[in-house]
């Protein structure tokens, strides 16, 4: 496969750059070395946190640091992302090694951490050059990203120490009313869809009871994995760690649903997720390969969708409120206030067709 296919970085957004000296400077003082920072690029597709890639002399890192004009701390906490990447890499391999954390904030102005870079294809809103996505590829691909979902789900919270990340006990409730919250401080637009989402989302809530807690990632779609290369039905590792808490791991399936985009969904949804190709399992199917590979029984995941949709709807209108204030420039959140509103559509149609595939 060409290197043309490699998920690449390139030159870093205006107003969203950071000294190369101070981090030089940070990077010899952690790792004791002359390693010498050749170029800081940008990873360009990510719509949260920031991402960019130091070259040096011997070694390729990752950096992340929060975006600009934030305020929501929980969400962006590069500390918590740190030590959850050190605690999965023993038990769980497919996440890349933590290099080094800064808390205090004033080497480049937030805090911020770095981690080894993980060479691979990754799936964004296009097949990467020189890659053919065939349909039996896609359905590999689908299947598996689903079994390291099912996989994640089955780690040992107390002998990894992942216990201590999250209040399983209320999860749901916390997580409804919290979105819900969220959504009512981020509104710019009235969009009556969602607010009927998280009423119908709080009428609904599943009895808690029965619920066995497990660490779930928040965040788990195809442009947050990294395929292997030299074969691309490998997931080489899996990215992007700041929303993995201990909680209700058909919340996290539900959030995966919400952006499994299916062919005959909203346009605007599909940059999102490659899903909607050929091949690809549907949300219905994605469910059914979930609980086979768990080996428990299927229960009906209506509401788990729905919060799902709405979340992801949530997080739309924030960025794109940041957008409209002026607080960011990225020309990509102009466009996801329709994202917001096509999610709260697929809350609708959902709650009203009683299932979660072909709701258009």
């Amino acid at each position: 496969m060409s290197n043309d296919a490699l998920d690449k970085a390139i030159t870093v957004r205006e107003g969203e750059q950071i000294d190369q000296v101070v981090i030089q400077d940070y990077l010899r003082d952690q790792l004791g070395n002359n390693e010498e920072i050749l170029a800081i690029d940008q990873f360009p597709s990510g719509f949260s946190n920031l991402t960019y890639l130091l070259k040096t002399n011997k070694n390729e890192y990752v950096l992340r640091k929060p975006p600009i004009g934030t305020n929501i701390k929980s969400a962006h906490d590069m500390g918590r992302e740190y030590k959850v990447l050190s605690l999965l890499k023993p038990v769980y391999p497919y996440v890349p090694e933590p290099i080094a954390y800064e808390e205090t904030g004033n080497v480049i102005g937030s805090p911020f951490y770095i981690m080894e870079r993980i060479k691979g294809v990754i799936l964004r809103n296009r097949s990467p050059k020189g890659v053919d996505l065939t349909t039996s590829l896609m359905n590999l691909i689908s299947k598996e990203a689903i079994n390291h979902l099912a996989d994640l789900h089955q780690l040992d919270l107390e002998k990894s120490g992942l216990n201590d990340f999250g209040k399983p006990s209320g999860y749901v409730a916390r997580q409804v009313n919290g979105w819900a919250d969220r959504y009512e401080k981020s509104k710019t637009d009235e969009i009556l869809d969602m607010e009927n989402a998280f009423a119908w989302l709080k009428e609904n809530m599943p009895n808690e009871d029965q619920m066995n807690p497990s660490f779930i990632h928040n965040d788990f779609k195809y442009d947050n994995l990294v395929l292997s290369p030299e074969n691309l039905g490998e997931i080489k590792a899996v990215l992007d760690w700041e929303m993995a808490t201990v909680g209700d791991p058909l919340m996290d399936l539900g959030t995966t649903l919400a952006y499994w985009g299916e062919p005959k969904d909203s346009d605007v949804l599909k940059p999102f997720n490659l899903t909607w190709l050929p091949g690809n399992l549907n949300r219905e199917e994605v469910v059914s390969q979930y609980f086979s590979k768990r080996g428990i029984s299927e229960q009906s995941m209506i509401f788990y969708y729905v919060f799902g949709a709405a979340k992801v709807g949530v997080i739309c209108q924030q960025i794109y409120a940041r957008f409209k204030k002026g607080i960011t420039k990225d020309p990509r959140f102009k466009m996801l206030l329709y994202v917001t509103q096509a999610c709260g559509y697929n809350t609708k149609m959902a709650i009203k067709l009683n299932r979660i595939s072909n709701l258009y």
